[in-house]
C-alpha cells in the first residue's frame, strides 16, 4: 500500500502550478479579445507564416505537437489562391491560436509539393502531432471551411490533448505590466488550500476544493490540472505496487492492467514509461480497451503539463499508432 502523504515531488513542480495557470488564463483571454474584435493577438508565436523546406521541421511538424498547423499551399499564378488564401489569414486571427496557419509556395517547395501528393492548388492539409490530414482542396465555401476547422480543433484537443498555440494580449508597456503588482483572483484562497492539501497527502480535501472552482469556472487551468494530480494519487494509494507490476507484465493484453501499471509509473517519476505503456495499449486494442487507454494517457498529459517535451513526444507516438 502506497502512504497517505504521497506527493508529486519529482514529477510536477506544484509551485510553477499557479504560474501556469496565470499564464492560459492570459491566453483564453486574448483569444476572446481576438475573437472580438476579428484580429491576431500580438504574439511571439505568429498565427500565418511562410514555410520553406528548410524550416518545416521545427515550423510545422515540431509546432504540431502544440496546436494544429494548417497548411495552404499556393503559387502566386493561382486566380483561386488569391481569394482562398485571405480568407485562411482572416480565420486563423478569428481562431485566436487554436490553429496556426503555414502558407508554402509549391513554386519554390517542389519537395513539400510532392510529399504530400497535392493534386492541385489551393489545397489545404493538416499536421497534428506529426501526421499529415487533407482537409480540401480548392477555393471552398467560408461555411464548409469553418465546418472543416471546428472539426480539426475538436479531434486535436479530443484525441491528441492539444488545445491550440499560447498567445499573449497586447500589452502598451511590458516593463509596466511586468512590476505591477497582480491582483488577487476571485479563486486563489481556494486554490492556495487546494495546492496544500494536495502536496500534504489530504487527497480527499484537494479534490474537493478543486472541483469547487471547477463548478464555477470549469475552464480553470490551475483546479484542472490540480485536481488531475489529485485523482491520480487517489488512484495509486491502495494499490500493491509489486502485485500491479506482476499482473502488468504476466498480462500485456490486459488494459485495466496496464493503466493502473501506467499510474504507478507517472507517480514514480517513470513518465516516458507511463506514456510508453498507454500507447502501446491504444496501438494493440480497439474498441472500448483501446478508448480506455486512450483517455488515460490524455489525462496523465494533464498531469505533467502540455508544455513538457515528454508530452510532446507521446502525443506524436499517439498519432501514429491512431492514423
Amino acid at each position: 500500500m502506497q502512504p497517505r502523504n504521497m506527493s508529486m515531488s519529482g514529477v510536477v513542480d506544484l509551485a510553477a502550478l499557479k504560474a501556469a495557470g496565470e499564464a492560459k488564463q492570459k491566453a483564453e483571454q486574448a483569444r476572446a479579445e481576438a475573437a472580438r474584435t476579428g484580429q491576431a493577438p500580438a504574439s511571439g508565436a505568429r498565427l500565418v507564416f511562410d514555410v520553406d523546406e528548410a524550416g518545416f521541421q521545427q515550423d510545422v511538424l515540431q509546432r504540431s505537437t502544440e496546436v494544429p498547423v494548417v497548411i495552404d499551399f499556393w503559387a502566386e499564378w493561382c486566380e483561386p489562391c488569391k481569394q482562398l488564401g485571405p480568407l485562411l489569414e482572416r480565420l486563423a486571427g478569428e481562431y485566436a491560436g487554436k490553429f496556426v496557419l503555414a502558407k508554402i509556395d509549391v513554386d519554390a517547395n517542389q519537395m513539400l509539393f510532392q510529399q504530400f501528393g497535392v493534386q492541385g492548388i489551393p489545397a489545404v492539409f493538416a499536421v497534428v502531432a506529426g501526421q499529415p490530414i487533407p482537409l480540401f482542396q480548392g477555393a471552398a465555401p467560408e461555411a464548409q471551411i469553418r465546418q472543416v476547422l471546428d472539426q480539426l480543433v475538436q479531434a486535436a484537443e479530443q484525441q491528441f490533448g492539444t488545445v491550440g498555440a499560447p498567445v499573449e494580449p497586447q500589452a502598451a508597456d511590458e516593463q509596466e505590466q511586468a512590476e505591477a503588482p497582480v491582483p488577487a483572483g476571485p479563486y486563489d484562497a481556494l486554490l492556495e488550500a487546494a495546492n496544500q492539501a494536495l502536496d500534504s497527502g489530504d487527497l480527499g480535501g484537494a479534490i474537493q476544493a478543486y472541483k469547487n472552482v471547477l463548478s464555477d469556472d470549469p475552464a480553470n487551468p490551475e483546479a484542472k490540472l490540480g485536481l488531475a494530480q489529485a485523482e491520480l494519487l487517489r488512484r495509486v494509494q491502495d494499490l500493491d505496487p509489486q502485485a500491479v507490476r506482476k499482473e502488468a507484465a504476466e498480462n500485456p493484453a490486459d488494459v485495466p492492467a496496464q493503466i493502473r501499471a501506467a499510474d504507478l509509473d507517472l507517480v514514480g517519476g517513470h513518465v516516458e514509461d507511463a506514456f510508453g505503456r498507454l500507447v502501446d495499449a491504444v496501438k494493440r486494442n480497439a474498441g472500448d480497451d483501446r478508448e480506455a487507454a486512450r483517455l488515460r494517457l490524455l489525462e496523465l498529459f494533464e498531469v505533467i503539463g502540455a508544455e513538457d517535451p515528454r508530452v510532446t513526444a507521446a502525443r506524436t507516438a499517439l498519432a501514429r499508432v491512431l492514423f
